[in-house]
């Protein structure tokens, strides 16, 4: 799927200066929804305190944010075909401010519900991001340069993950230390405030995002992407490397979603620290993926995708397997070491999933967005884990699922596939 462009060389050369302003205004995209969605990993024990939870019943605030990823996919790619991609960046970040918004309620009402209410509807605006934004950018230059492209976008997606335990843990956590006011119930409703002022902040600013995206002036594809119908749906479920692909992002993302929300716990019970320092150095699990996507965008120029793929699968399973068999700080930083080798993972399943899609990228986008689903489930499975097994013993159980993303990458080794017309 190409942009449109000229021989005049006026022409092309506005096309490419358009482009190009489309790609910074898609990374600016990536970093927000990168801190929202890593925001969660400091509502998830904020929350918990507030309502007393169990590690499974705490994930159940992933559960409703990525649960919209495989609700809102398919909606999602719908309403691509109907406004564009443009349109539909605009139409998300609404939607996404009205989910910060029902914060403030769910806030005063101290209502766990309500919160997972919230985040099922700022999970769907970010759902219809994720599904323009992803082959938007694998399609603004060369084909070859699709995964590097995407890496590095993605590489600013991880910026947002890594400042957002900083600053939220800052905003929200301190609540949870606090002393209270001696009646359990006042005391969580002062808890569940906390999030009332960083939220409304921002929604205001989603919705000033919404209005500029509106009024931007950004490129179109040439050709028309095609509609979900049962045929176009068969058509892309026909092709393997998409099929896998599917499954090897929503294990992904399970996995990479299981080890931040359940972090700030598993180093608190390992060194001591509080749950503000705990959220503080959660940020360097982020911060490994932010500075591996910058890494791996140079990488991918010399590199096989697929290649570089099993490498860092097979250097997870050995950290994971370090942190496992051992304690304390070496424990620690073995575990946070991971989102390291987390950061090319995204992208280059991604890329190498609507590789050759051609009018098919958007519905082959949203099976691929949809996938992140695995998020809600996987999560959930470690939760349950770690409530009988203990959390430590429960994460060594991401072995299996980085195992099975390497497998990806050598089922996908050299393989070239060309465009479905």
């Amino acid at each position: 799927m190409a942009f449109i462009a000229t021989s005049h060389s006026g022409t092309a050369g506005a096309s490419n200066s358009t482009a190009r302003i489309g790609l910074i205004a898609l990374t600016l995209l990536f970093f927000v929804w990168g801190f929202l969605t890593a925001l969660n990993d400091v509502l998830l024990p904020h929350l918990r305190a507030v309502f007393s939870l169990t590690y499974a019943e705490s994930a159940l605030i992933q559960t409703a944010f990525f649960l919209a990823y495989f609700i809102s996919s398919l909606p999602s790619s719908a309403i691509i075909a109907r406004i564009g991609y443009k349109g539909g960046l605009a139409v998300g970040l609404v939607f996404m401010a009205i989910g910060a918004l029902m914060f403030l309620p769910a806030a005063s009402l101290v209502s766990f519900p309500l919160f997972l209410a919230a985040l099922f509807v700022l999970g769907s605006g970010i759902t219809l991001l994720q599904v323009a934004a992803n082959p938007y950018v694998t399609m603004l230059g060369a084909p070859e340069g699709a995964a590097a492209r995407l890496t590095l976008t993605q590489a600013f997606n991880s910026f947002g993950t890594t400042i957002a335990p900083i600053i939220g843990g800052s905003l929200i956590l301190s609540a949870v230390t606090s002393t209270g006011t001696g009646d359990q119930v006042a005391h969580a409703a002062e808890q569940a405030s906390a999030v009332r002022g960083p939220y409304l902040a921002i929604a205001l600013a989603l919705f000033a995002m919404a209005i500029a995206f509106y009024f931007l002036r950004l490129p179109e594809p040439s050709e028309e992407p095609a509609k979900p119908t049962w045929t176009t749906f068969k058509q892309c479920f026909a092709k393997p490397r998409l099929s896998l692909g599917v499954l090897a992002i929503f294990i992904y993302v399970g996995t990479e979603v299981s080890i931040g929300s359940f972090l700030i716990n598993f180093i608190t019970a390992a060194v001591g620290v509080s749950v503000v320092a705990a959220a503080h150095m959660v940020s360097f699990y982020w911060g490994g993926a932010m500075v591996g996507r910058f890494i791996g965008s140079l990488l991918l120029r010399r590199v096989q995708p697929s290649v570089l793929l099993a490498v860092v699968s097979v250097t997870a399973c050995a950290l994971i397997g370090l942190s496992w068999a051992t304690t304390g700080y070496t424990s620690v930083y073995a575990l946070i070491a991971v989102g390291l080798c987390n950061a090319i993972m995204f992208p280059i399943i991604f890329s190498l999933g609507v590789e050759g899609l051609g009018r098919l990228s958007g519905i082959g986008s949203s099976l691929l967005v949809q996938a992140i689903v695995g998020g809600a489930v996987i999560p959930l499975v470690i939760g349950a884990l770690a409530d009988r097994l203990g959390l430590g013993n429960a994460l060594a159980f991401c072995i299996a699922s980085y195992v099975c993303i390497g497998l990806y990458g050598v089922y996908t080794r050299g393989q070239s596939l060309p465009a479905t017309p």
